[in-house]
């Protein structure tokens, strides 16, 4: 595109103004309409719009008519995350396959049957013929989202089957995708990497005999090397991001484009671009750099009060990017713990270490602690806030060297796996299109031809 079609002239901002005037809408009357605002009641809870076998995110529980909070709790298909990590981990084997056959087929996979699937993943982790020429190379985006997007997009015109919405053939396309979504990120980023920031270029072709964890890291780094634990902390990282409920932002994208029984990949694509917004996918990378600045501007990491200090002027947008939040603190549902960051920090603990990072993981700690109080003490909360998983995945890949422009790609490499289940669940029960309601506040106009204007 011309760099002139990307400028925004003052006619288009004057425009964009009267656009403004004419959508914004009184705060009173989504109360006196009694709506509920991004699907939720006043106390935050998610209007109910469905029913899923697939997981259960438990935070809180019903009592004479109050919810009272709980320490969060993540089922897939009835299980206890913590018992399906704490299962793989000690039996010291990857999980994310395994989990993947759980979430798509609802119980878990004996060892036949896992290896079975782990071929079937393996096969499926071949492009067309010059794909990474012709589609990945050519004009490489600066957003891995929006390269993850195009590929997904571009399967269609490979796939001779690609609108047959049958369950046989959408699980085909399906596998087909969480079987290629690395190669689509880390080759749309050495792409990009190559060309605009001129580093060498490789393409190493995935190893059939290695877990994803395994062969993401062999894909992105050029000499194809790593450390059992650094291949078992992103096994653990993609686990527990590939499934959270029905009701999450792309999740929920994929089961309303899904029930216009439009094709797979348009479901996914539509499911990538809800995951790219900053308040989905891509608090992560906040987190990183929020702490980079931390450290440069408190002294000491072991003080509390000259933590509290930063903290305290991130809430009052004196610190940082000035949003007045301190990122990867607070969740939608959870308010006492979130269950996947509790899991994560014992690993990520030993991967500092590992790293000889021991400090900054105390630091996170620390912030870990004191944050939720801080909050609590600056703002009016109808809940209680705590860390989430987004806290300890973007310091994960960090230590694991991924660039930031890979954060959120790694959360859609997991992601994928919790779509599709969804998206076979939203077929399977042959539901109708899904459409709420938006109730009109606008008055009638009369019109007036245009020689009268």
């Amino acid at each position: 595109m011309d760099s002139k079609h990307c400028e925004i002239t003052p006619e288009i901002v004057e425009l964009a103004k009267i656009c403004q005037q004419k959508n914004v809408i009184d705060n009173e009357l989504f109360v006196q309409y009694d709506v509920k605002r991004g699907l939720r009641d006043l106390n935050g809870r998610g209007v109910l719009t469905g029913l899923t076998h697939i997981s259960d995110v438990r935070a809180n529980k019903i009592v004479d008519g109050e919810q009272i909070p709980l320490p969060g709790e993540l089922f897939y298909r009835g299980y206890n995350v913590k018992d399906l990590v704490n299962g793989f981990y000690n039996d010291n084997r990857f999980g994310f396959e395994e989990i993947t056959y759980l979430l798509l087929f609802g119980s878990l996979p004996n060892k036949l049957q896992l290896e079975s699937f782990n071929n079937i993943l393996a096969d499926y982790r071949t492009l067309p013929t010059n794909f990474v020429r012709d589609i990945i190379m050519k004009a490489p985006s600066k957003d891995m989202m929006n390269t993850l997007a195009r590929s997904v997009l571009t399967l269609y015109s490979y796939d001779d089957r690609a609108d047959d919405v049958s369950l046989p053939n959408v699980l085909r396309q399906c596998l087909q995708l969480i079987a290629l979504f690395p190669e689509f990120a880390i080759y749309g980023y050495q792409a990009y990497s190559h060309y605009h920031d001129g580093n060498s270029l490789f393409i190493h072709r995935p190893n059939p005999e290695l877990s994803t964890a395994e062969n993401i890291l062999l894909l992105l780094r050029p000499d194809s090397k790593y450390t059992p634990l650094e291949a078992k902390l992103l096994d653990l990282a993609l686990v527990l991001h590939m499934e959270h409920g029905g009701g999450n932002n792309s999740t929920f994208t994929t089961h309303v484009v899904t029930s216009t029984l439009t094709d797979t990949y348009s479901a996914i694509a539509a499911a990538i671009g809800s995951l790219k917004g900053p308040r989905h996918g891509g608090a992560n990378i906040k987190v990183v750099q929020m702490f980079e600045e931390m450290k440069k501007e408190v002294k000491d990491w072991e003080d509390d009060e000259e933590v509290s200090n930063y903290l305290r002027k991130l809430l009052h947008k004196e610190a940082f990017d000035h949003s007045g939040l301190i990122y990867g603190v607070g969740h939608a549902i959870y308010s006492t713990s979130d269950p996947r960051a509790c899991v994560f920090k014992k690993y990520v603990e030993m991967l500092s270490s590992e790293k000889g990072l021991d400090k900054e993981f105390a630091l996170y700690s620390k912030v870990e602690e004191l944050a939720p109080k801080i909050i609590a003490s600056e703002r009016k909360m109808y809940k209680g806030v705590c860390i989430n998983v987004d806290f300890y995945s973007g310091f994960v890949y960090s230590m694991l060297n991924l660039p930031t422009e890979l954060f959120t790609p790694m959360f859609a490499i997991a992601r994928i796996v919790g779509w599709s289940a969804h998206r076979m669940e939203e077929l399977s029960n042959n539901g109708k299109i899904i459409r709420p309601a938006y109730k009109p506040i606008c008055e009638d106009e009369v019109y007036v031809p245009m020689n009268k204007r």
